[in-house]
């Protein structure tokens, strides 16, 4: 069902894609649920669009990351590891356009999570990132515990994250970045192993902007 409702949304927001920013807003994904509450004295039900839930995970300087570090911010999520052979090198050199563009915007951030923490340590991905002419805080590489990811990974970023010993690099995780609203919701997810999905992804971002002027 969650599949389902994802496409839909997929399909709406590519429908909509032509129009301007000032004529559209992005949908929300996910599954929605009913919750009832007071409006002017009485009860009405109304759909309610999952959120990421708290999280608390440990970035390349060693510091912990939550929700809060994200709280009042539109993010970027995606899963890798530095290691691997596939499609990782392709989404980083993608995720370095995104960056670039909105480094010096303080509403925009970056959290890209490893699903091999027992060998993506921060001083890994401190490396990795001075490697790619990532400074500051804007984008963010994080570790943490293994179960910890993969949950939030397959269960509220709705992508695939995991072991799996017949992928190459031994690992399986979606080539998808995930935009997230201030609020916590997912508004778009992009093919980041494409050019196209990218400059969506970036156009997307400032429709989604536009909400909060």
């Amino acid at each position: 069902m969650r599949s389902i409702q994802l496409l839909v949304c997929l399909i709406i927001l590519a429908t909509f894609s032509g129009c301007s920013s000032a004529d559209v807003k992005l949908p929300y994904l996910g599954e929605p649920e009913m919750a009832r509450k007071v409006v002017d004295g009485k009860q009405v039900e109304e759909q309610v669009y999952p959120t990421i839930p708290d999280f608390s995970f440990t970035n390349q300087y060693g510091e912990t990351v939550t929700q809060k570090d994200v709280s009042g911010k539109i993010y970027v999520a995606d899963f890798f590891f530095v290691t691997c052979p596939t499609i990782c090198p392709i989404m980083k050199k993608n995720l370095l356009n995104v960056y670039k563009m909105y480094k010096d915007n303080p509403d925009i951030r970056i959290l890209s999570h490893t699903i091999d923490p027992d060998h993506d340590t921060p001083a890994v991905l401190k490396q990795y990132a001075q490697d790619m002419g990532v400074t500051g805080k804007m984008w963010q590489f994080v570790t943490g515990d293994r179960e910890k990811i993969y949950d939030i990974g397959e269960n509220h970023y709705l992508v695939t994250a995991g072991k799996d010993s017949t992928a190459p690099g031994g690992y399986m995780h979606s080539g998808a970045f995930v935009l997230i609203d201030k609020e916590k919701h997912i508004r778009g997810m992009y093919d980041g192993t494409t050019v196209d999905g990218t400059q969506k992804l970036i156009r997307d971002i400032n429709v989604l902007r536009k909400e909060y002027e």
